[in-house]
């Protein structure tokens, strides 16, 4: 394009805007106008705008609840309390899981389902908003992932787009789901194969993120199985008569050996590990019962049901080894996640729309004395995010990593995922350092960032039925193309909803009078008596 014709369009384009062309910057000249929400996608914004304040409330209050995976009962509580009174018609108890639940609003087509995480990871328990080490209850679950977040952002969307859909008699059903024990990977594959999202058009899942941020494609990031294996052997005292005895503890210390064996032969790209479950009573007694519980990723599910298939054969040998017997149990699984490229351009747009939260200097101060302490390295730039990451297509070489059930949603029905910035960067993930940031003006500004993305999106998606047939053309003949979707689990699998909740009857009565009251603070923080930013502890 040559100088004047150039001039000219960048003329047309300020007039467009309201500015006069020759206000322009020559920086500003080189670059596109930012886009705008536009129509309906402006109004549902502004929508979330005026829920912020129940953004906050939502996620404080999950914060406090401090729950472990497929034990969320505060959780499900409070939040179906909540969609009922917003009119939504909720279902608990799904696919065999008590702490679930699926709500629903509306009808017809298109059906549009909202889905986030809810659980906490073990002693992970940290105070919000104070710069170094502070447990709420030593030793207690917490939030160390920002799963509190993900429902702050599909609530207030939801209703925002609820409200525009009534007052224009839009048809549609909006739903929104809990992913129940997403760090046991325990629940998305029961719903995909219990047939949840046979009559959903779209899913928007949203997740705790460092910016604001979408993907398409797969390749990132790895699937898995998460199984257990438990060895039955025969008890004998440990000195009187041990040869009488048959060790289930030794059967599994030679499966972890041969397995540990077995990786130096498997692709770079694999991630496995393990914990003993089960190591036996006390040590002057044979062990009868022992069990350890793997996770086994990789980027392919080819790989990974090879991977399980040669784990399968080491704990049989190391039954044979030790004439013990083995039994297994598939605790939880993940496809590779695949994202749609369609949803995920228009989600771009909208994320590019919306843009960054306005940090206060408070909230980058406060993140700035995070990443000190924990010596974050690498960082793209220190404090919260201010420029945007690009739309993530899918690598040049595969990328490993960790997992996440929404995979298999994505092999059911056009899925993507919207991270937004709730948390600070160079935390550790799975870690306590990661809950700091998840009860503050941070998380709760971030959440709302991805409130206005996600309502823009379900507007386009209600409105144009183009791009849902569109999405539908790219998810049937680019993504299922050379690909069939079998559930790892098969019919008679269960989920494990026994897991964590020894660990909830220990800490509860610690953690209740901990619970955010909404009636009596305004926030989390005024309740805990924290002064945010706290960068050292109170004398």
């Amino acid at each position: 394009m040559n100088r004047i014709h150039k001039a000219v369009v960048n003329a047309g384009v300020a007039l467009a805007m309201g500015i006069t062309p020759w206000t322009l910057s020559a920086a500003e000249e080189a670059e596109p106008p930012k886009p705008q929400l536009m129509g309906l996608q402006a109004e549902a914004a502004m929508e979330v705008d005026k829920r912020e304040k129940q953004i906050q409330e939502i996620i404080d209050s999950l914060f406090s609840f401090s729950e472990l995976g497929f034990q969320e009962f505060e959780t499900q509580a409070y939040m179906t309390r909540l969609l009922e009174n917003e009119g939504f018609t909720v279902e608990q108890g799904v696919s065999g899981m008590p702490s679930g639940w699926w709500a629903s609003w509306g009808s017809g087509k298109p059906v549009i389902a909202l889905g986030s995480d809810v659980d906490g990871i073990p002693k992970a328990s940290q105070m919000p908003g104070v710069a170094y080490r502070q447990p709420m209850v030593d030793g207690a679950p917490g939030h160390g992932e920002g799963h509190n977040s993900g429902h702050g952002v599909t609530v207030a969307a939801a209703l925002a787009v609820k409200e525009i859909m009534e007052r224009d008699g839009l048809p549609g059903t909006l739903v929104i789901w809990p992913g129940i024990a997403e760090e046991l990977v325990g629940a998305k594959s029961y719903y995909a194969r219990d047939g949840r999202f046979k009559d959903v058009d779209a899913v928007l899942f949203t997740h705790v993120g460092r910016n604001l941020q979408t993907s398409w494609g797969g390749d990132r990031g790895t699937g898995l199985v998460s199984v257990e294996y438990q060895f039955n052997g025969v008890a004998a005292h440990g000195a009187g008569d041990p040869w009488r005895g048959k060790s289930a503890l030794d059967a599994v210390e030679l499966m972890n050996v041969g397995w540990n064996y077995k990786r130096e032969h498997l692709r770079p790209l694999q991630r496995s590990h393990y914990v003993v479950v089960d190591g036996g009573d006390q040590p002057n007694v044979v062990p009868s019962k022992a069990s350890v519980w793997y996770f086994i990723r990789e980027i392919t599910a080819k790989h990974i049901l090879e991977n399980f298939e040669s784990l399968q054969e080491i704990a049989e040998g190391a039954a044979m080894m030790t004439g013990t017997t083995v039994e297994r149990r598939i605790i939880g699984s993940a496809w590779p996640r695949h994202f749609n490229k369609v949803i995920a351009e228009r989600m771009y747009h909208n994320i590019q729309a919306v843009g960054l939260p306005q940090w206060s200097e408070d909230d980058q101060k406060f993140a700035r004395a995070v990443q000190e302490l924990m010596q974050a390295e690498d960082l793209k730039e220190e404090g919260l995010a201010t420029k945007l990451s690009e739309l993530q297509a899918p690598p040049e070489k595969p990328i490993s990593g960790g997992s996440d059930d929404i995979g298999d949603v994505s092999w059911n029905v056009p899925t993507v995922t919207l991270r937004f910035p709730s948390n600070i960067p160079g935390t550790i993930g799975h870690n306590w350092s990661s809950a700091m940031a998840m009860a503050t003006p941070i998380a709760h500004k971030g959440a709302a960032a991805g409130a206005k993305v996600l309502a823009a999106t379900m507007m386009d998606l209600i409105t144009e039925p183009d791009l849902l047939e569109a999405a539908w053309t790219y998810f049937r003949e680019e993504q299922l193309k050379d690909m069939e979707y079998v559930p790892f689990i098969s019919a008679d699998d269960t989920p494990a909803i026994e897991k964590n909740q020894a660990i909830m009857m220990q800490y509860k009565d610690q953690l209740k009078p901990l619970y955010y009251d909404p009636s009596k603070y305004s926030t989390y923080l005024e309740q805990l008596g924290v002064d945010y930013p706290q960068l050292k502890p109170k004398r």
